[in-house]
């Protein structure tokens, strides 16, 4: 079961496509963490260029995008390379956030295989999740003019 709006956001650490460790979310700051199934799937690659698309509107209220998958980061790093996406890319193989976050998918294309359910948390600068939106469907996106009006209102919320 997913994590509810109101709760803190449990902090995990995980690597960039650079294998640098990064830790979400931080505080002080809107972040968004966009769960995706797998890097080189076509709804996966169409909602993270909707983010890069849109990423002004999320830089001008100092939200941090991030784009989570149980890929490794050596996959992540030639989607984003491929895809031109301007935000960290992090990489859940142990499903450490998937699992804290309540978003894993058992059994994705029906074969076996373990992934992110696609998801949305808005985190809030004091670090509660503000927003939520979990698929039941992977082949589900969410509204993204919903994402851009729960990450205003968090940044609402930065004093």
């Amino acid at each position: 079961m997913a994590i509810k709006v109101g709760i803190h956001a449990p902090h995990v650490t995980l690597f960039d496509t650079e294998r640098k460790a990064v830790t979400f979310p931080e505080h002080g700051h809107v972040t968004v963490l966009a769960f995706f199934p797998a890097a080189f799937t076509s709804v996966c690659t169409k909602e993270l260029c909707a983010f890069r698309d849109a990423i002004a509107d999320y830089q001008a209220l100092h939200a941090t995008v991030y784009g989570i998958s149980v890929d490794s980061p050596f996959a992540l790093a030639e989607f984003k390379k491929q895809q031109r996406l301007p935000f960290a890319l992090l990489s859940d193989h142990k499903h450490e956030a998937i699992e804290k976050y309540g978003v894993v998918y058992e059994n994705l294309a029906n074969v076996g295989f373990t992934a992110a359910a696609r998801s949305v948390f808005v985190v809030d600068p004091h670090g509660h999740v503000s927003w939520a939106w979990v698929s039941s469907e992977p082949k589900d996106e969410p509204k993204y003019e919903d994402v851009k009006k729960a990450v205003d209102a968090a940044a609402a919320h930065r004093h």
